[in-house]
């Protein structure tokens, strides 16, 4: 198993909790796969995890009511999915909210258009706490109950692909620090 599991088991429901703010399914398979092999209770690992991503995406919710439409502006190649996402708001509030931390590539941005939509307060609270406890079931249950099959995809995995990966992780960095460089200069480059 990955060094996050050999986290999870040193640090138990604490690592669990800060997984689920940061990352989300990775971190809840394997607090059900450990639960499941007795290193946590199962109670205990759903709780965690629901409550982690409960806050979570409270956070970004109250995010997204105070810069909501700041930060969202800045997204120009995501308009087209915001805007679907506030129709989905508008006719469907139950759903989205429910469904926000099950699609792809709204986990994050969902709760911050949720906030900057102006739902009541309270309704998205009750909302966020059923979907976080959905949420943690799926996700906890799906880990305890295949935690087999998971962990012998995780072993198939040998050091090879982590050197690739590590190697992909560099090149990333020593882009993404290209681009910061690059975008600093043109910005001084336009305020001069």
């Amino acid at each position: 198993m990955p060094d996050i599991a050999h986290f999870i088991t040193e640090y138990g429901y604490w690592a669990l909790l800060a997984g689920c703010l940061l990352e989300g399914e990775t971190i809840t398979l394997l607090g059900g796969i450990a639960a499941h092999h007795g290193l946590l209770k199962l109670p205990w690992v759903l709780a965690v995890v629901a409550l982690g991503g409960c806050l979570g995406d409270q956070i970004l919710f109250f995010l997204g009511r105070a810069f909501g439409p700041t930060l969202l502006g800045k997204l120009k190649r995501r308009q087209a999915q915001i805007e679907r996402a506030n129709q989905l708001i508008n006719h469907h509030p139950l759903l989205f909210v429910l469904g926000v931390r099950f699609m792809y590539g709204f986990r994050l941005i969902g709760p911050l258009i949720i906030g900057a939509s102006r739902m009541p307060v309270p309704r998205f609270v009750a909302i966020n706490i059923l979907g976080a406890c959905l949420w943690a079931l799926v996700w906890v249950l799906l880990g305890y109950f295949c935690g087999h099959f998971i962990e012998g995809l995780l072993r198939s995995f040998d050091n090879s692909f982590s050197v690739v990966l590590g190697l992909v992780a560099i090149v990333a960095a020593v882009l993404l620090v290209k681009y910061l460089l690059g975008r600093s200069a043109r910005s001084r480059s336009n305020h001069s």
